[in-house]
């Protein structure tokens, strides 16, 4: 048997844990590798969804200001149509108006008798 305090053995015993250390070394460079690689890919996949957020939030801005505009020029229109509205009831009061003189001074003319003129 050999002796287990041979600078041989010792050698043999030293570079054989080295070996375990640099394997155990290695087998946690590579599970961080793996978890750093995942990491990339979870932070690609928040990063799209994050534009993909923003995009939407942008489209949604865009349909609020396109709505918005729309109700100002439904206001404008409801503004002249009103102001139409007011236009045509004036006409039409005062050719009222305008009749119901005519129709006075018609009453009037016929109920002089004929000797009264002015």
């Amino acid at each position: 048997m050999a002796d287990v305090n041979t600078p041989t053995e010792l050698t043999r015993v030293t570079a054989e844990q080295g070996r375990e250390k640099a394997e155990s070394a290695r087998t946690d460079a590579e599970r961080f590798r793996v978890l750093a690689e995942e990491a990339r890919g979870l932070r690609e996949q928040h990063r799209e969804e994050l534009e993909a957020l923003r995009q939407e939030r942008e489209a949604l801005r865009h349909a609020a200001e396109d709505a918005r505009q729309a109700a100002e020029e439904a206001r404008h229109a409801t503004i002249a149509s009103v102001a139409a509205t007011a236009d045509a009831l004036r006409t039409s009061l005062a050719q009222m108006q305008f009749l119901e003189d005519a129709r006075n001074t018609l009453r009037q003319l016929r109920s002089r008798k004929p000797d009264d003129v002015q």
